[in-house]
């Protein structure tokens, strides 16, 4: 038996778009990193050579919260909320 037919194959599915303008790509990416931290996927796969990896970028988060956060990205109140899985939803951060 191949190595290739080993694989499962998984099926994808687009589930949503958003567009979104005039946003620094970085600065948006390490936003969603740390609202979403909480629900970060905490697992280990195998890359395709068979060597141990962490996903830095899988959540586990309902798609209700996606469509607050892309709301509160776009009236720019993101920068306030976490999300927090024990409820399923973004919530005001707690003031530093």
């Amino acid at each position: 038996m191949s190595r290739k037919s080993d694989r499962k194959r998984v099926r994808k599915e687009l589930v949503a778009t958003y567009e979104l303008f005039n946003i620094n790509r970085t600065k948006l990416e390490n936003l969603l990193h740390r609202v979403f931290s909480t629900a970060k996927l905490d697992i280990e796969v195998k890359n395709r050579f068979g060597k141990p990896s962490v996903p830095r970028e899988w959540f586990l988060v309902p798609f209700h919260a996606i469509d607050t956060a892309v709301d509160r990205l776009k009236d720019r109140s993101l920068v306030n909320y976490v999300y927090d899985p024990d409820i399923a939803q973004l919530k005001l951060r707690k003031a530093n």
